[in-house]
Formats: structure tokens, sequence, C-alpha cells
């Protein structure tokens, strides 16, 4: 393209902007309600991918501290909708002593624990009390199912296990219920009216979709199957391999070992869930799947709803301007100058709504991220998918009224009234 072809395409665009401005001027309100709808589609499409990104980010870096090479062993799985299936509520719980014999039984683990809770218990410390407070009780390396690490004291051992003591760990929600003014370890609570001696203090972890991560102590798994447990208690036994190298291998062993202490017979399926961080994040990636589809199919709606709209706007105005036409053709206009006016404001004119709608979308999908207190996000991509798409309506719904003023004969349309 020559030196004076580039600088008449320049002037022709920078003219068609000019003429979209002066268009939105002459025509506010008809203006204002064809890009309504374009700002309202791409809002619909941006703010729904910016709240789902905002949380995928959430969900992955909560469950990506437990590393790539963890899986978990229990009755349900992770992540199930509605009611209990009766193929899960029928199955036996894992117990303690499955548990037991697994870890004795498995090599190739450099991590074997398990850990239950419960919620909504009151625990006193002379005066004080707190109430809602989840009692969870763990083996050996629990904290580590609970994401959690010691801020001072030390963590449950062995001989706490294997004597049933009656010692506890306090979150920080606890601490700062119970001793707002006192260092609690060596103090005595009482949990349900049962003493424990407090012997180490949790690291704070703050809030996870507007849900304190702090609310919760840890006891004795065997204290807790004594006193806390019920009947239906079903155990979630947590198991770290030693490499990632090894994972496949450890997962299969433990899988083999728990078949054999359930007695699944040969050729039948597990009568528990094997989960991984891996598999959560899949399993919450293909919900979101749909979540996004169904909003950009609404999206898609509304912008070519939109769409029509320019093309009606862009209609009125050709015929409004059949005059000018004929003298910018009169003077030397061509045919492609006329369509790559026409068609450049109607690009325009999407655009404009286009980039409201991503401002929109973006402040409204971080919404989420302020109340769920989480780092917010920018969808770089979508925003660039939401402007293209505008460019195609504007280039798809303006192309007709530009060609239809480019076919203008001049004479005509100076002799139109």
């Amino acid at each position: 393209m020559t030196r004076t072809k580039r600088s008449h395409l320049k002037n022709t665009l920078q003219e068609s902007f000019r003429m979209a401005v002066d268009a939105l001027k002459a025509n506010k309100m008809r203006s204002i309600l064809t890009l309504l709808g374009i700002a309202i589609g791409v809002f619909s499409v941006i703010g729904v991918m910016t709240a789902i990104r905002t949380m995928e980010s959430s969900i992955t870096s909560g469950l990506n501290v437990f590393g790539t090479n963890t899986f978990i062993i229990q009755k349900y799985p992770l992540i199930q909708m509605g009611h209990r299936e009766a193929k899960y509520r029928n199955r036996k719980d894992i117990t303690y002593d499955q548990f037991i014999e697994l870890k004795e039984r498995a090599n190739l683990p450099s991590l074997v624990t398990v850990a239950e809770g419960t919620g909504g218990k009151t625990i006193k410390y002379k005066d004080e009390r707190t109430k809602g407070i989840a009692v969870a009780g763990g083996s050996v390396g629990a904290l580590r199912t609970y994401n959690n690490f010691i801020a001072e004291g030390r963590d449950i051992n062995q001989q706490d296990i294997d004597n049933s003591r009656r010692v506890v760990i306090l979150g920080m929600d606890a601490v700062d219920q119970l001793f707002p003014f006192e260092d609690p370890l060596g103090k005595t609570v009482a949990i349900e009216g049962i003493n424990f001696t407090v012997i180490g203090v949790l690291e704070r972890m703050g809030k996870m979709f507007g849900q304190s991560q702090d609310n919760f102590v840890l006891i004795p798994i065997t204290n807790y199957l004594q006193r806390f447990s019920d009947r239906e208690t079903s155990l979630q036994i947590t198991i770290e391999a030693q490499s990632a190298e090894l994972y496949d291998k450890t997962m299969d062993e433990a899988i083999g070992i728990i078949r054999a202490v359930r007695q699944v017979p040969p050729g039948e399926e597990n009568d528990f869930e094997v989960s991984s961080n891996a598999e959560l994040i899949e399993t919450f990636g293909s919900f979101t799947a749909g979540v996004k589809l169904f909003a950009f199919a609404v999206s898609v709606i509304a912008l070519v709803v939109a769409g029509i709209g320019i093309m009606n706007i862009m209609l009125v105005s050709v015929t409004e301007r059949i005059k000018e036409i004929g003298i910018r053709k009169a003077i030397g206009a061509t045919r492609a100058d006329i369509l790559t006016q026409f068609l450049s404001e109607a690009v325009f004119l999407s655009e404009f709504g286009g980039i409201a709608g991503v401002i929109l979308g973006i402040a409204g999908g971080n919404l989420v991220a302020l109340l769920l207190k989480v780092p917010a996000q920018i969808p770089i991509d979508w925003a660039i998918i939401g402007l293209v798409v505008c460019s195609v309506i504007g280039i798809g719904f303006g192309i007709y009224p530009a060609y239809k003023a480019a076919k203008l004969d001049p004479i005509d349309a100076l002799r139109y009234e």
C-alpha cells in the first residue's frame, strides 16, 4: 500500500470516527438505547467470566497448598450435587482400624494421616466461652489435611494418639475469644464439659469465600472417636506420595490395600472414593465451563439483538444523510470511500458499547472478589474476545447499510428531498 493510499485510509477512518461521535450527539436517546444492548451483552459475559476467574483462582490457590502428590480416600465424593445417593449412603464407613491397617501395610507413601470433624461445639475457659467452634480429630500429620501449621507449642504426637490424651491445639478464632490477654499454652479449656490441655496454637489463616479457616480446634483422633463421633462417622484418609513420579504407584498401592481391608471382591468397583486436588479443580472447571457456555450463549443473543439495533440506526442514518452522500460523491468520493465510512461508523458505534460493557463487566465481576476477600482478576483474554466480537457485530450488521449508501447514485442523492 502506497503512502498516499495509507494517508487516504487514515483520513477516512478519522472522518468516520468523527461522524460516529456526531451521530451519537445528534441522536442521543436512539444511540444510547442501541449501545445499551451491546454494553449489556458484553457486560454479561465479561462479568460472569471475571467472577468465575476470581473463584477459580481462589480455589486453585487454596487447594494447591497440598501439592500435586496428595490424594484422599473417603466414603463420599468430594463434590456431590443434591442429596446423597443411596449408592454412597449404603457404603461401609471408613474406620480407624482400616486406617491403621493401611498405614502399617503401605510402603510408598511419605505420609498417611486421618481426620474427621464436627461443628457447633462450645469451648469454655474460666468465664469466657465460645460457640460454634468445630472440633476435629486427627492423627500425626493431620494438620496438613487442614492446610495449617503450628505457630506456638507443639503438634499432636503418636503418644497423644496411643494414650488418648486430652490435649488440644487451638485455632485463632478460639484463641481470640478465650485468651484475649493470656498465653493459652498450658491452660485447661473445657470442650462440651470435658477438660483438655492446650499444647499448641495454629497460624492464623484468615477467610476463604467469606468463611473463617481458623474456626476449629484439633484433638487426637482416638479421643475424638471416644467422645465426639457418632454411629455414622466415616473417616477421611489423606495420603501423600514421596514424589510426583511415585504418585500413581502410591495411589495404586493404597487402593489395593484398602480394597483388601474392606474386602471388596475382585472385579467390583471401589466402595470408597479416591480424590485429589487436581480432580477437584477439574470437577470445578467442568462445572464453570457449563456456566461460561450459558453466559456466552446469552451474550451472543443479546449482541445479535444489539446488532439489529445498529443496523436499524445505520439505515436511518443513511436515509437522513442521502444528500450528504451525494455531495461527497460529487466532489470525488468513491463507492469504497462511502462503504468504508459507514462500515467504520457501525464498528465504532459497536466498540463504544463494547468498551463500556468490558469496563462494567470487570467492575461487576470483581465485586465477587470484594465479597469473598480474594485478589481481583482482570480477564484480558475475554476482554479482547468481547471487543473482537463487537467488531464482528459492527461489520456484520453494518455491511448492508454501508453497501446501500455506497451504491446511491450521486445525481439522485442530490435531488433527494
